[in-house]
């Protein structure tokens, strides 16, 4: 099976949710396996004591694939910490920043799993839009969108065509501002990455999990293409901040 195929074939829905999360992972009734939902409140806490601000959390939400019949071996845990950034007042925009970089610097610096799969955390917003059809309250136990088992069709040729125009978009782009001034750059590779997560948000909001945009999305996120695009930025920043060392002899 080609890389192509093993991914595309990671978005299919399975005859039931992943048994290692879940109890009664193929009924209606399913719930999550108490010593899953231990350890992710014990994980979710020591999170919120990184971010090392005082925050009223509301719930704490497991969303994505694993909490819905599309999981796969690409899966991760996406576990969201719910909070109302109204709270902060005119400090709002300091801590979405400041959590965006805790989010970051907590998800690269450990390497936790559960059952096998990574773990992902991410601060939302009570008021921000979530378009996933399957979100479970780990804090309350209990689910807020329960997943259903959608009979979904995917045009292959279609999807590997988008995938691969945004593939030499982003080699193309790569290329071209290799030797450009570092703010032109960065400026530049800022600009894809809004694109691609507009581009995103679009297809969610219209169509939903399976839009073809959210597809493209996360065949890039399976593929190493995004990571390619944060990789480089962080290559080009230290190529560009490093004196090259002299040596007499």
């Amino acid at each position: 099976m080609t890389e192509f195929d093993k991914i595309i074939s990671s978005f299919f829905v399975q005859d039931s949710l992943n048994s290692q999360i879940w109890e009664n992972p193929d009924s209606s009734e399913s719930k999550m396996i108490p010593s899953v939902r231990e350890k992710l409140l014990e994980i979710a806490n020591e999170f919120v004591n990184f971010l090392g601000v005082e925050i009223f959390v509301q719930d704490v939400h497991m969303t994505g694939s694993l909490a819905n019949y599309n999981w796969s071996e690409f899966s991760d845990i996406d576990l969201h910490i719910l909070y109302d950034f109204k709270e902060s007042g005119e400090k709002k925009d300091l801590l979405i920043e400041l959590f965006k970089l805790k989010k970051t610097l907590f998800n690269s610096t450990h390497n936790i799993k559960v059952k096998g799969f990574d773990v992902e955390m991410y601060v939302q917003d009570t008021s921000e839009s979530h378009f996933s059809t399957g979100v479970y309250s780990v804090l309350f136990d209990e689910w807020i969108a329960t997943p259903s088992q959608d009979e979904v069709t995917i045009d292959k040729e279609k999807l590997k065509s988008k995938v691969n125009t945004w593939m030499d978009l982003i080699d193309a782009t790569i290329d071209e501002v290799e030797d450009d001034e570092l703010d032109d750059a960065l400026k530049i590779i800022d600009g894809i990455k809004d694109k691609l997560k507009k581009y995103r948000t679009i297809g969610l909001e219209s169509t939903g999990e399976y839009s073809y945009e959210n597809l493209v999305f996360k065949f890039l996120r399976r593929n190493g293409y995004i990571q390619k695009l944060f990789d480089f930025t962080n290559e080009l920043v230290d190529k560009r901040l490093s004196l090259e060392q002299n040596f007499v002899e």
